[in-house]
């Protein structure tokens, strides 16, 4: 068992495998490892888990839907979504299939939801229902549509009890998570097997021979001060906020209502929390400070014209600022959607490294999926 000290400055022992950020990606990566039988530690710049990227989402379980054929966010979500649902029924992890409603407001777009339909067969997903506008009328009697795609196998996850399940596990394994620990620096091994160095702003120095920056936010510029890595490698990161808004009262939907989706996002949809609680978004808002987590009220007024057009009936000040999230953009606002990056050694030629690059949603659906695949990709 890999022996740990925590104090300031104190040099700590090798360990096989460090996993930097303890987001739900993060903690499913080091769990595989953990299970592996690495001696693995998580180091989090905060105090605890998942307090970026993976509390600030709309805790739902995609089906794989939207992606491009062939992606690796369509591939992993699609085998991340049918682990997910194993495992949350396995550790008790609450969760539900509630399934959504892809709508067309408009006759002009029951085409594209045709289209959405081919490409998610492409996908491995095989369970959508093309509805007319009064077959989704009984599903949803509140709902304004020419056409509608159900999609049975969506849901919604308590997320920060899947990351609890993670952290237990990687625990119950022998690893551990060591918060307030910010990275600043590593030094790359060229050896076989390589002996990385990371150090942390307290001056501690860790060894690994296995090393996955999992930092969200922040993984490019954390990459950026790997030294051994070409930094041409390293994508630039952009920041793309979206805001939500909590509805005032009880909302008349039982499943997940979303729009036909937009440039940089899925438009301004309804979800639903496992207490039925309601809230819509998120939109779509570049932003150049990753902390820039404010909502500002006035937003709203857009959410209000984008919501009736497929739930007229929306009150009039129904709308509350909830919260925003920053998604982990590594395309920016002309650029076409950038797929999942896992960059391994075949990568940047560093034996075990593995950089996660742009993991936004479908993250928290795939990261069971993402975990496995770092984990050949790593060898062990």
């Amino acid at each position: 068992m890999m022996q740990i000290y925590y104090y300031l400055g104190q040099k700590l022992d090798q360990v096989d495998a460090v996993v930097i950020g303890a987001g739900v990606v993060g903690l499913a990566v080091a769990r595989a490892l953990a299970l592996s039988g690495n001696d693995t530690l998580v180091l989090e710049s905060q105090a605890r888990i998942g307090t970026g990227i993976s509390s600030r989402n709309s805790e739902v379980i995609h089906a794989g839907i939207y992606y491009p054929p062939g992606s690796l966010k369509a591939r992993l979500c699609v085998q991340g979504k049918a682990w997910l649902y194993e495992y949350c029924e396995a550790m008790g992890v609450d969760h539900r299939r509630c399934g959504k409603l892809l709508v067309a407001p408009e006759t002009g777009q029951v085409a594209h939801l045709r289209d959405i339909q081919g490409r998610a067969l492409s996908n491995g997903v095989d369970d959508l229902v093309l509805l007319d506008g009064t077959q989704a009328l009984r599903l949803e009697p509140a709902l304004r549509c020419e056409a509608a795609l159900l999609s049975p196998s969506t849901g919604i996850v308590d997320g920060h009890g899947l990351m609890l399940a993670y952290q237990s596990d990687v625990e119950k394994a022998g690893g551990q998570v060591v918060f307030n620990t910010r990275v600043q620096g590593v030094k790359l091994s060229a050896g076989s097997p390589p002996v990385h160095e990371v150090l942390t702003e307290d001056g501690t120095r860790l060894q690994t021979s296995l090393l996955v920056n999992s930092a969200g936010l922040a993984a490019p510029a954390l990459a950026c001060k790997f030294t051994g890595l070409n930094p041409r490698l390293v994508p630039q990161a952009y920041f793309a906020k979206g805001n939500y808004f909590a509805l005032s009262g009880p909302a008349p939907f039982r499943h997940l209502i979303y729009p036909l989706p937009q440039a940089a996002g899925l438009g301004v949809h309804l979800t639903l929390d496992l207490n039925g609680r309601a809230k819509f978004g998120p939109d779509v808002q570049w932003v150049d400070d990753p902390d820039d987590f404010g909502v500002d009220p006035q937003r709203g007024r857009s959410f209000y014209g984008e919501i009736r057009k497929y739930w007229p009936d929306l009150p009039e000040g129904a709308l509350l600022p909830d919260y925003a999230g920053i998604r982990p953009k590594i395309s920016g606002p002309q650029q076409a959607t950038a797929d999942f990056v896992l960059q391994g050694p075949a990568d940047h030629g560093v034996v075990g490294l593995v950089n996660l690059f742009g993991i936004e949603s479908p993250g928290l659906t795939s990261s069971l999926a993402i975990a496995h695949a770092v984990k050949v990709l790593l060898g062990t």
